[in-house]
């Protein structure tokens, strides 16, 4: 007898039940419980994460509702959201109260708008989409829209498809608003963040994933966000450039465009998130330069 989600996410009572656990060991240090009669595996680095929080509330849920929100995000491999972000739920009524840890949403679904994954009710991506387009910070709102269409490769405007039939919805008036900032080319939700930082300190919207071509070598360079008439490349850098194989492949990359006149400048998040002055600065010195030459 199976026990679903076990041993990373599960309820308790059905584990017990099953003879897979003794509740003397699943009240002990290798597992946390999260919800009522739910349970994770205790994670080794730290407190348990979005997507672990996620899978434990649709095991709490037990087929009364949906993940949605940012966790459906997460299971639908697009995250964007903060790594200590409540889980989250819609259901069709109000059965369902919220918890710590836990945001219940109360909504009518329809059949279109739900999907499985991995034997998990999670609302499509593109109603993910259109809920997290109607609440908080706008470059979040950008930030999730832009993940969610890029990695499950829709349009954004299909989110007007929403807004039209859901005018009374919270937040609705505030998707075109999302949309006219939303780029689907972004491959990470830090490098959308860079570009809001860019486009909100009032300098002109860069391109993303400008491709850079070389004739000679047949080969192709893209830039995260570019001025392609200043030939200004911005380039944000995530943990993996770090990697001894990707520093050396960067070197021969950022020579080459170097080489073909291209001013390269080049952020981790540790500027983005905390220096955003100084990012703006040296950008628009670039931009006064490249316009007197």
């Amino acid at each position: 007898m199976g026990v679903a989600g076990w041993p990373v996410a599960f309820r308790g009572s059905a584990a017990v039940a099953a003879g897979m656990v003794t509740p003397d060991r699943l009240r002990g240090p290798r597992f946390l419980r999260l919800y009522p009669d739910t349970y994770v595996r205790t994670p080794e680095d730290g407190p348990p994460d979005l997507l672990l929080r996620s899978l434990a509330a649709y095991r709490y849920l037990d087929g009364r509702g949906v993940l949605s929100g940012y966790s459906a995000a997460e299971v639908l491999g697009a995250s964007c959201g903060r790594r200590d972000a409540p889980a989250e739920v819609t259901v069709p009524d109000l059965g369902q109260r919220a918890l710590p840890g836990l945001v219940v949403h109360r909504s009518r679904l329809f059949p279109g708008e739900i999907k499985e994954v991995r034997g998990m009710r999670v609302t499509s991506p593109v109603r993910t989409a259109y809920d997290l387009a109607r609440r908080g910070d706008l470059v979040e709102r950008v930030v999730a829209v832009d993940r969610l269409a890029n990695v499950h490769r829709f349009s954004p405007d299909l989110l007007l498809h929403f807004a039209a039939r859901n005018r009374r919805f919270r937040g609705n008036d505030q998707v075109p608003e999302v949309l006219a900032h939303t780029d689907r080319r972004a491959c990470s939700p830090m490098e959308t963040r860079l570009r809001m930082l860019i486009v909100q300190a009032g300098l002109p919207r860069p391109e993303a994933q400008w491709v850079v071509q070389d004739a000679y070598t047949r080969t192709a360079v893209w830039l995260d966000l570019a001025w392609p008439d200043r030939m200004i490349g911005i380039e944000y850098e995530g943990e993996g450039h770090t990697e001894p194989g990707q520093v050396l492949r960067d070197i021969g990359r950022y020579t080459g465009l170097v080489d073909k006149g291209w001013r390269i400048y080049r952020y981790t998040k540790l500027e983005i998130l905390r220096k955003p002055g100084l990012i703006i600065d040296q950008l628009t010195r670039a931009r006064q330069r490249t316009s007197e030459t």
